[in-house]
């Protein structure tokens, strides 16, 4: 690593790396992207470049999240040219300095779904050989318009109904939903936070629909939700968060999130945010896969230094 000089991030990195880095190679890359940040300590962030000769050729950072405490996000990248070399072994070296002994670290690397990333081989040795093992796989799935059948409503019965993405009902399902299929990675979803991240009208959500077990008038309970939002591109499938009521058996959750799946793509294709954890929902999407009724994107594997 001769020549090579290291600085706390700087006003002006994101622009000069992208000169070196050129765009992301994967969504998640373009998202992880935005991990990298001026180091802070409310809310904990430390964030260091390597400089080679006075241009930047690599980044990386660790931050705390107030919704999943447990472990603190890492994330690194390193220019094509300069990569197996140790420079991200010792910007993480540098990172570790920063944070309280004994601080466990995650992170996240994207396998394309017929494993051509080119990146993904690297970053999962790296990853592997400082110390993370397997936590989470999460995978983005497009579903097929007539891919599952219509359930059957009836009067008195099955129900389904629009609602507002601000009501108290669905915000509340939506934060205990998230924290039960987050265990892997413990989360503090309030319905405050369901309404900031997940619900606002500045997240994108342009709508939602709940599935009943009978009328809301009857006192129904909702079943299942899907919330639904702009798509990244215009000609892409709707993006849609799709869950249930985790006190819901695993037998019912499934059926619940089969039948709210088959109204959702009667018509049009969606896509779908699918962790393992999310087991109702992994289910019926293994189910399609072999029958070319789902086609899986990407895949994303999470890892941990605590797993």
């Amino acid at each position: 690593m001769s020549g090579l000089t290291f600085r706390p991030w700087e006003d002006g990195d994101d622009l000069r790396l992208l000169e070196v880095w050129g765009g992301p190679r994967t969504p998640q890359a373009h998202e992880d992207r935005t991990m990298l940040r001026a180091s802070s300590d409310a809310p904990f962030a430390r964030c260091i470049v390597a400089e080679d000769s006075g241009v930047p050729v690599a980044a990386a950072v660790v931050y705390s999240s107030s919704l999943h405490p447990q472990r603190f996000w890492f994330y690194a990248e390193v220019a094509s040219g300069l990569r197996r070399r140790g420079i991200a072994t010792e910007l993480l070296r540098l990172l570790r300095l920063e944070l309280p002994d004994g601080a466990a670290l995650k992170a996240r690397y994207t396998v394309a779904a017929a494993g051509e990333n080119p990146d993904a081989e690297g970053a999962d040795g790296f990853l592997r050989a400082a110390g993370f093992s397997d936590l989470q796989r999460s995978r983005l799935v497009v579903v097929e318009p007539g891919s599952l059948p219509l359930p059957q409503f009836s009067d008195g019965g099955l129900t389904l109904d629009e609602a507002a993405t601000g009501s108290v009902e669905l915000s509340q399902l939506v934060a205990e939903f998230y924290n039960a299929t987050h265990e892997w990675d413990p989360s503090t979803m309030t319905l405050g936070l369901a309404q900031t991240m997940l619900l606002g009208d500045h997240t994108g959500a342009k709508g939602a629909v709940v599935l009943r077990d009978k009328p809301k008038a009857d006192g129904g309970r909702i079943l299942a939700f899907a919330v639904s939002y702009d798509p990244a591109r215009p000609e892409a499938p709707t993006e849609v968060f799709l869950g249930w009521d985790p006190a819901l058996g695993l037998q019912d959750a499934t059926i619940a999130t089969r039948r709210l799946l088959g109204m959702l793509v009667h018509q049009f294709p969606v896509q779908l945010e699918v962790d393992d954890a999310m087991v109702p929902l992994a289910l019926v999407i293994d189910e399609l896969g072999p029958q070319e009724k789902a086609t899986v994107i990407a895949t994303s594997e999470i890892v941990a230094t605590d797993a």
